[in-house]
């Protein structure tokens, strides 16, 4: 038989799969390649999958590193770090409260009229525990409109003259505000002239508004000095119309007025009960005297009882805190407020909170000791009591002087 030889199918080189890391791209020797990943066959076990079907022609799984199933999933938004947030956040609205505060304070500062030099003031009293203002209410129309004065019932009179004055102790035991009546009957002592610098001789007796008349703010204080013995820290004076513009600016203030009264050259008309008063009626409020009996003292006490809810009103942190009261309130203030010339704004912020904390319950108000009255008019002070008094405040002790009026 004869005998056929077959053509020789030339032999393709054997295919190492250990030398290919990926689907016979040969990029390499893998010594881990399994005997299984050689053959082709797979259990099935490993994925799920119990014969092979992969890209290898049906020889095998296809390895996990190439298998969509297997691929990295895209890194989705991080959660956000709240407490990194509230803190920045937090840093932030305290630099910005911070700066609208060293802003609104040089601001306001800068508005202050220290034009009172207490420098001039001779021969004070020692000072005390307490720290005291003397705070002025003037008849000053200064800034005033005709048709303001009409409307604030101020009349035209020239010049300036004291309308109220008391004092305010500022005490660790306790806030006390004392009323001194313009008809008090005192001695006007020696004193140097704010403007000309010459020293005059003592008057001697006369109502304590004249002083004010005379020379001033420097030579109130003086007489005020002299008369109770105690240390004047600080003077604020303001006139009719800072006065009025600070009550609209705060909207009003509140009051509960005991007893209805009018009076028409106030202007004053008023029913009992409470009530909000603008501009125009509390000025109408504090001025009142001649619908009352005794119409000095009954003044000063309306008087005390209007500038605690004023102050009540004023410091509060809806109108600190609150630019659109704040500048209105501190611009209408400052336009027409007169202090001296250590007085700062923190200085004059600690007088109004002493006088809101009379409004608390935390002190007394009260007129000066009356111990009746004097040549034209007047009123004469119980010196005994007023002694007392000041020496309760130089010593920084609860007051216990009462006055009977």
């Amino acid at each position: 038989m004869r005998h056929v030889q077959r053509p020789q199918v030339p032999q393709q080189p054997q295919y190492d799969p250990r030398y290919d890391q990926g689907q016979g791209q040969g990029q390499g020797y893998n010594p881990n390649f399994t005997q299984q990943q050689a053959t082709g066959y797979d259990s099935g076990y490993n994925t799920g999958q119990v014969y092979g079907g992969g890209q290898g022609g049906g020889r095998g799984t296809v390895p996990p590193q190439h298998d969509p199933r297997y691929a990295p999933q895209p890194a989705g938004r991080p959660a956000p770090d709240w407490r990194r947030r509230i803190k920045i956040g937090s840093i932030v609205l305290v630099v910005a409260l911070l700066g609208w505060s060293i802003g609104t304070y040089a601001w306001a500062s800068s508005r202050m009229r220290n034009e009172v030099d207490l420098a001039k003031v001779i021969e004070r009293p020692a000072e005390g525990d307490c720290t005291t203002y003397l705070i002025v209410g003037s008849d000053s129309r200064e800034g005033m409109s005709a048709e303001d004065k009409k409307k604030l019932h101020t009349g035209s009179a020239e010049g300036k003259r004291t309308d109220s004055m008391m004092i305010l102790a500022a005490c660790s035991s306790g806030n006390t505000m004392v009323s001194l009546p313009r008809d008090s009957w005192v001695t006007i002592p020696s004193f140097v002239g704010s403007e000309s610098g010459k020293k005059f001789g003592a008057r001697g007796g006369s109502k304590l508004n004249a002083a004010y008349a005379m020379d001033g703010p420097e030579l109130l204080v003086r007489t005020v000095e002299f008369n109770t013995g105690l240390r004047i820290d600080h003077y604020a004076e303001i006139g009719f119309a800072g006065f009025a513009n600070i009550v609209d600016a705060l909207g009003g203030v509140d009051m509960n007025i005991e007893k209805g009264f009018k009076d028409k050259k106030s202007g004053a008309n008023f029913q009992a009960g409470e009530q909000t008063l603008n501009g125009e009626q509390a000025l109408a409020f504090v001025r009142t005297r001649y619908a009352f009996a005794e119409s000095d003292l009954a003044r000063t006490k309306n008087q005390q009882k209007f500038l605690s809810a004023l102050a009540n009103q004023a410091a509060t942190p809806g109108t600190i805190l609150n630019p659109f009261a704040l500048y209105p309130t501190l611009g209408a203030g400052l336009d027409t407020l007169i202090v001296d010339k250590d007085m700062s704004l923190y200085d004059l912020g600690k007088m109004f909170f002493a006088m809101k904390g009379i409004s608390g319950g935390d002190g007394k108000s009260m007129n000066i000791p009356i111990s009746g009255s004097a040549p034209q008019g007047s009123l004469k002070w119980d010196m005994p009591k007023v002694k007392q008094l000041v020496s309760q405040i130089q010593n920084d002790e609860k007051v216990t002087v009462t006055s009977d009026r």
